[in-house]
């Protein structure tokens, strides 16, 4: 695959992003995509390794060599072809995805993986500038009618693998436009909205029905979708948020991560936003608590927003710079990453717990009463956590964003109403092999993405929506065509 002496001929490149002091004024992405020419002198390090650990790294199983090497030989639109096979939405992908592939690449023995999600996006937007991606309309209808409650990645492609089966897809969604937490959850600058639009326009023309400003279980009974539909397929999200259960929680001035989020991406995306659900944090000292990728999406909003000073904790230890290739590799590793927008200004802190939420006497948060924490393992191998001793302290705070991840989906309504199986953590319950893969306990209602797996990856919602779709068609038609 690519040139057999590429990868000891060219160097590793990837895109750049604007500067920090220039992108932080704005909210539209900021990546600066390489020349087609580099691009495909990146396809051409591809390696003729034996086995391509890189499908092993990716959830969708994405057939990487082979559009590495299509780059490389400048056939874009086979590569659009044989990208789009696995992928739904490789521009979602291209941009948000932690790239589990590059990690798995041989050449991150060497820690010079081939820039697979670089040439991954490169290869979708340039099929959308020259026009190869159309509607797949399908040639023969079933009539069989199938309703989708979700339309986040994992219901998006759930819904588009259907249509193109023949069936009328209708897709259900709480908010107010389409996208599930791709439209306003992951920040504007990191992802453009206008990208979920234009798949709504393939998917319009394929037969996709999109219902936005309807909460299933609170607005339409969800009962009434089993009267009326053939197959249902419960695609939402892990959205019931994990709590810190301290003194001053109620203070004004902590908020969940999402509330912060979703606010303020209506307002860039021109939706009406009441003042007093806004929540801004122009000229405040912002503590993030929680290390992941909400957390950075808050920082980096923050600091669009104008604050004062943006500190983020992690109840963790600091992850290592450098994993051990010995030990970790093909699998991701726990090392220390900095996202861009943790570039763009904040003060990063580990092994540091939250105790008190501390008020002004006004009901308004002022500080954080923080301990730090050390980290042991005992006899089995557990890692133990345990408060040092003298070390409490305080951090200057007036807006307090809880960025801990996500528990499993929310129960109230549509979960509690039907009354499927849930697993021990949960999640609805559904299995991902067998013969009844993404079936739920409830006959002819399936479950992907989020709300079967619990808080994860678009790239594997995309998996699991795609997948879900194969058991819903098979259910249906006594046999399938779509891919696994």
């Amino acid at each position: 695959m690519g040139k057999p002496t590429g990868f000891m001929e060219i160097d590793r490149r990837d895109r750049r992003y604007q500067p920090a002091a220039d992108r932080v004024v704005h909210y539209e992405e900021f990546l600066i995509p390489l020349p087609d020419r580099e691009v495909s002198e990146q396809g051409a390090r591809c390696m003729d390794c034996g086995i391509p650990f890189c499908h092993q790294g990716c959830p969708v199983n994405n057939i990487i060599p082979d559009w590495n090497d299509l780059v490389y030989r400048g056939d874009w639109r086979s590569a659009i072809e044989v990208l789009h096979s696995t992928n739904n939405f490789p521009e979602f992908t291209g941009r948000i995805c932690p790239a589990p592939c590059e990690a798995a690449c041989t050449l991150n023995i060497l820690d010079s993986p081939v820039a697979i999600k670089t040439i991954e996006c490169a290869i979708v937007d340039k099929a959308w500038e020259e026009g190869w991606i159309q509607p797949q309309i399908p040639r023969h209808r079933t009539r069989k009618r199938i309703a989708i409650v979700g339309s986040g990645p994992a219901g998006l492609a759930a819904a588009q693998q259907l249509a193109r089966a023949g069936h009328v897809v209708v897709l259900f969604e709480k908010q107010d436009k389409i996208g599930g937490l791709l439209r306003y959850g992951i920040p504007d600058f990191k992802l453009a909205k206008t990208l979920i639009d234009r798949r709504m326009a393939q998917m319009r023309a394929e037969g996709v029905e999109f219902r936005p400003n309807v909460h299933v279980g609170v607005q339409i009974p969800a009962k009434k979708l089993l009267e009326d539909y053939d197959a249902v397929v419960l695609a939402g999200g892990a959205e019931q948020p994990r709590d810190l259960d301290v003194p001053g929680r109620g203070l004004r001035g902590v908020h969940f991560a999402m509330e912060f989020l979703r606010a303020n991406s209506k307002r860039v995306q021109g939706v009406f936003v009441p003042d007093e659900e806004f929540v801004s944090a122009e000229g405040r000292h912002v503590v993030v608590i929680g290390g992941g990728d909400t957390g950075s999406d808050c920082i980096g909003t923050s600091n669009r927003h104008g604050a004062a000073s943006v500190t983020q904790i992690e109840i963790l230890p600091m992850p290592p710079h450098k994993e051990d290739k010995g030990l970790t590799w093909p699998d991701w590793p726990n090392k220390l990453r900095t996202s861009s927008s943790q570039e763009e200004g904040c003060t990063r802190m580990w092994s540091i717990a939250t105790k008190e939420f501390v008020g002004d006497g006004q009901g308004n948060l002022k500080a954080l009463r923080c301990v730090k924490l050390e980290w042991t393992k005992d006899a089995a191998g557990r890692w133990q956590m345990a408060e040092i001793e003298g070390s409490e302290f305080s951090l200057q705070a007036d807006l307090a964003l809880l960025a801990m991840g996500f528990l499993h989906p929310v129960h109230q309504g549509m979960v509690a109403e039907l009354g499927v199986e849930l697993d021990p953590r949960g999640n609805v319950k559904g299995s991902t092999e067998g013969p009844k893969a993404y079936y739920t306990s409830m006959p002819g209602v399936f479950t992907a993405g989020d709300m079967r797996r619990g808080q994860s990856l678009v790239v594997w919602a995309i998996r699991e929506g795609r997948q879900c779709a194969r058991a819903v068609d098979e259910w249906l038609m006594g046999t399938t065509n779509l891919p696994r």
